[in-house]
């Protein structure tokens, strides 16, 4: 039986090689990703079981899919599988500065947008796990993706899991206002919100001082962030808020870091600087890597830890998943070397 359970939409991605632009290229690399799959994946990756919730449809696209899946490890047992819809894509042409990476969606009326409410057996998927992981880009997809979200969460709480939500907020698919009417209500039956520097302040209004919806990433520091993890906490009573927070002075160099406010205290840990390979998937492999270490340590702080160093790992390897073991997440949290593995 599963230790973790995510519940999303996962997609097919394509992306130009070489830097070309969607209109320039002759081909495409296919990989997979979505939120909640690629946590399924992290988790898996480090140790514990997992399994995935989706609602895929019946084609040589979504066996695609949950093949990819089941050799990341993912239980994809509990995937609903639907006749005459659509697997959603999407296409990322990656930058090089001052041209930013952009994604481009074509998810609209996949397969996990018609989802009904009373269509999952939550608690057949529940049985034997401990923690249920699920994000905003979920209820964005549609009403009854929303409605479905809520089912998911409920039903968690009833079979006593601990819940994760990624609030992930994603412009191309809903309004600011909108992602909070939708998603404040549900706030109550989570137990840790992972979020970023700027997701809160658009969703909730809740931002860092002196900051705008505009921030500067390359003057981004913790101690403004721990006010806003604070003031989460006391609005949704939240038994932690963890907000990542990411400097990225040029497309391919970033910094990375987190802040976890829990029992009262606030957890930091050190910042990595990265050299991007990819990036997307990142605050997936900090989620993936933050419920691995609560459940194997029973601490935030080392939840905090092992969030932060496998995500910095991710940022290494191409695709949506991160593909670095246990070992090389506890030798990066140790310092470890970057001179050549002999």
């Amino acid at each position: 039986m599963p230790d973790v359970i995510t519940f999303g939409e996962a997609m097919i991605r394509l992306s130009p090689p070489n830097f070309l632009r969607l209109e320039q290229t002759t081909s495409l690399d296919v990989q997979i990703g979505g939120g909640e799959l690629n946590v399924a994946a992290g988790v898996a990756r480090l140790g514990l079981k997992s399994a995935w919730v989706s609602r895929l449809p019946r084609n040589p696209l979504g066996r695609l899919l949950e093949n990819r899946a089941r050799q990341a490890g993912v239980d994809t047992s509990h995937i609903l599988w639907a006749e005459g819809s659509r697997m959603g894509l999407y296409f990322v042409e990656f930058g090089a500065a001052p041209r930013a990476t952009s994604v481009l969606y074509d998810r609209a009326d996949s397969a996990i947008s018609r989802i009904q409410p009373g269509e999952m057996n939550w608690a057949a998927a529940f049985e034997g796990a401990r923690w249920l992981h699920v994000s905003g880009i979920t209820p964005a997809l549609g009403d009854s993706a929303a409605l479905v979200t809520r089912e998911a969460l409920e039903a968690a709480k009833k079979a006593g899991l601990r819940v994760s939500y990624d609030l992930n907020y994603r412009g191309k698919l809903w309004s600011p206002e909108k992602a909070q009417a939708c998603q404040e209500p549900l706030m109550s039956l989570v137990d840790v919100l992972i979020t970023t520097e700027e997701d809160t302040g658009v969703v909730f209004g809740v931002r860092a001082a002196g900051k705008s919806e505009h921030t500067d990433f390359a003057e981004v520091t913790a101690d403004p962030y721990k006010e806003v993890a604070h003031e989460l906490q006391e609005k949704f009573k939240f038994k932690a808020v963890v907000i990542t927070l990411r400097e990225n002075p040029l497309v391919w160099r970033n910094s990375w870091t987190a802040i976890a406010y829990a029992e009262g205290k606030f957890y930091e840990d050190v910042k990595y600087d990265v050299e991007v390979v990819d990036r997307i998937g990142g605050g997936d492999a900090f989620s993936a890597g933050f419920i691995f270490g609560y459940l194997e340590k029973k601490s935030y702080e080392m939840a905090l830890r092992y969030g932060n160093a496998f995500s910095a790992l991710k940022h290494s390897n191409p695709g949506d998943f991160c593909w670095a073991t246990r070992e090389e997440v506890e030798r990066l949290m140790k310092g470890a070397s970057l001179r050549v593995a002999r």
